[in-house]
């Protein structure tokens, strides 16, 4: 399984923090806020991504992912584009919107963990038909790769072959980038290559 990582990135937990104290809640959350990709999200690189018709743009989560070899143990790290339909709240995201079929690019390259790797160096761009709309640099996470892991695995189990997000960023606008069927997405980070989708119209898609 894979599992998406809320509110992570200080500016998009700073965006939000005015609503966190409003009902329902009342309160930020004391523990990170999950919610899954599961299989029939995922795409591998190059492979075309089917829009829905009534869907005009598409929210783009540009990220890098922890891929388990055991509970507690960190095999390796792929890039991942992690797409939404739009909506008004990050709180309890309906399926309806993260978990539509194709709607998790994921990396070919595995960079495998080590002493050497640091994922608060990890630094990735976002570009739309070969246009730079995004720089994510990993350095402003509110809970770092190990400090997620460790939070996370006080609730929950992650397996071998299990992915855990470690978040989106939001722009400097607020918001994610958005896409359009006939869109190029190119993610890319030192080390890891490039992972590319392309946003297909679902009546096209076959």
């Amino acid at each position: 399984m894979v599992y998406g990582t809320l509110l992570n990135f200080r500016s998009e937990a700073e965006a939000w923090a005015p609503k966190m104290n409003e009902a329902p809640y009342k309160t930020p959350p004391k523990a990170p806020v999950l919610y899954i990709k599961p299989a029939n999200t995922w795409s591998p690189d190059g492979a075309r991504i089917p829009v829905p018709a009534n869907a005009p743009q598409v929210e783009i989560g540009a990220t890098i992912a922890m891929v388990m070899k055991a509970p507690g143990q960190v095999a390796g790290w792929r890039l991942m584009n992690d797409l939404s339909l739009p909506h008004a709240s990050l709180f309890r995201p309906p399926v309806k919107f993260k978990c539509l079929d194709g709607f998790l690019g994921i990396g070919s390259m595995q960079v495998a963990d080590g002493a050497a790797v640091d994922p608060s160096t990890f630094t990735l761009e976002l570009r739309i038909n070969g246009e730079l709309k995004q720089t994510v640099r990993f350095s402003e996470l509110v809970r770092d790769a190990k400090q997620l892991l460790a939070d996370v695995s006080e609730f929950m189990t992650l397996g071998a072959g299990d992915a855990l997000m470690l978040g989106c960023d939001v722009l400097k606008e607020g918001g994610r980038p958005l896409a359009k069927v006939g869109d190029r997405i190119d993610i890319s980070a030192p080390g890891f290559g490039t992972l590319t989708n392309t946003l297909v119209a679902e009546a096209e898609f076959s």
